[in-house]
């Protein structure tokens, strides 16, 4: 989505100048959500915060599609947050589900598959903007629900803590 946020942007009908600015606002809120998720959600499960960080780009889609370029500031500053979220999420979901035995394995594994799939995703994401315009958001709003609901039939572990510690005490 980084590489094509300014052309999705314009696809929903705002200027270049507008697209940028909004696509600038993706860093801040990366930035803000990570504090956020450091301090008001440090007492929720990794799974809550995920659940949270997997419905915010929906949340924006919500703007930026039926309202087209009013929408790219909201859209950007939630899909930035939700990226900020996600990037916590995938290194202290593993570790709250499984434990720090074997963390650094379990998470390579778990990740592999989603990198493989992103060294592909700007040419399949660039392909599906330029064929169906600001409609590429709809795909990406699939992809979102589909993990938040994955993440719904997840159950934590009532032997590892909500944000136990890699590092035994």
């Amino acid at each position: 989505m980084a590489a094509h946020l300014a052309g999705l942007l314009q696809a929903a009908g705002a200027s270049s100048t507008a697209a940028i600015a909004a696509a600038a606002l993706v860093g801040p809120a990366q930035v803000g959500a990570r504090l956020v998720e450091f301090g008001l959600l440090r007492s929720f499960h990794p799974i809550a915060s995920a659940r949270l960080a997997s419905v915010l780009h929906p949340i924006g889609a919500v703007f930026v599609v039926p309202f087209g370029a009013p929408g790219v500031v909201a859209f950007a500053l939630l899909h930035g947050a939700g990226n900020g979220m996600i990037t916590i999420s995938k290194g202290t979901l593993p570790l709250a589900l499984f434990g720090p035995q074997g963390y650094g394995v379990r998470s390579g594994l778990l990740s592999a598959q989603a990198r493989m799939l992103q060294a592909a995703s700007p040419f399949l994401f660039g392909l599906l903007l330029d064929r169906v315009g600001i409609g590429a958001v709809g795909l990406s709003t699939g992809l979102c629900l589909a993990a938040c609901g994955s993440l719904f039939l997840l159950r934590p572990s009532r032997t590892v803590g909500a944000r136990p510690s890699p590092v035994r005490s």
